[in-house]
């Protein structure tokens, strides 16, 4: 299975998506509450049924496991080598407040680690795809596409990216160990995509995450020469327990820091 292959239909698929949602965005939408607190709205649905049936007609073998479905016992779970892994719709507050840092992510998973990864942004129609073994390339509307990579840490202040909707004490005390910085704040999955592009150096995530949040950009940000990490600075691996949750995790472009030294 060569993942390159599927790239450009992934990216298509996630455009598509990425319509539907706008079309919901551009209207008095209402939002409901799911089992775990978490705002829900049509565009989330929307986006997970176009996807969820765009990857069962390109590869009706591989199985999709989508925030909006991902009920799947981890005994099923675990005999998949391959599957894709998808938020319909990264950063629903940020969609509700209109802001427009919200994402669709889909990424294809083999052995624990994504090896495609496709972000498309439906505000801006910002694209950021890669697959393993080619690297990491953005399309802008207009502009089209480029090669991108993470940046070695320079003289000045570490560029370091925050959470728009959570910022918690650990990170501020992260910071303060950190020493000069620049904060940069920024929604959903597109954190880690300005740490692939080298417009920040390392975020942080110092708080609860789920794997779909973060798989389609760890392919993308690992292309770039960069990498995701938990607080050991061990690689993210998905799909190896029951829980669906993130640990903590670093992403950043230069490894010849250890970020965990800045931990409490």
């Amino acid at each position: 299975m060569n993942p390159c292959n599927y790239l450009d239909d992934v990216r298509a698929l996630a455009k598509q998506a990425g319509d539907k949602i706008l079309a919901i965005y551009n209207t008095e939408f209402s939002v409901a509450e799911k089992d775990d607190k978490s705002p829900l709205t049509a565009a989330d649905m929307a986006s997970h049924r176009a996807i969820v049936a765009g990857l069962e007609a390109l590869t009706p073998n591989i199985p999709v496991l989508s925030e909006e479905s991902a009920k799947i016992a981890y005994t099923e779970r675990a005999g998949w080598e391959t599957y894709w892994l998808i938020d319909p719709l990264d950063g629903t507050k940020e969609f509700i407040k209109r802001n427009g840092e919200f994402t669709v992510n889909i990424a294809l998973i083999h052995a624990g680690v994504p090896v495609l990864g496709v972000v498309h942004v439906p505000v801006s129609g910002v694209t950021y795809a890669a697959c393993e073994g080619r690297g990491a390339r953005k399309e802008e509307p207009g502009a089209g596409e480029r090669a991108i990579q993470v940046r070695k840490l320079g003289a000045g202040p570490v560029a370091v990216v925050g959470s728009r909707s959570h910022q918690g004490d650990s990170l501020k005390a992260f910071l303060a160990k950190l020493g000069e910085h620049e904060l940069v704040s920024m929604g959903s999955s597109l954190k880690i995509c300005l740490v692939a592009e080298g417009a920040a150096d390392v975020y942080p995530r110092l708080g609860p995450t789920s794997e779909w949040d973060t798989a389609a950009a760890h392919c993308v940000v690992k292309q770039a020469g960069g990498e995701l990490t938990d607080l050991e600075m061990r690689p993210l691996r998905y799909n190896t327990k029951d829980s669906l949750l993130n640990p903590f995790f670093f992403v950043y472009g230069d490894a010849s820091r250890d970020w965990s030294q800045y931990l409490e």
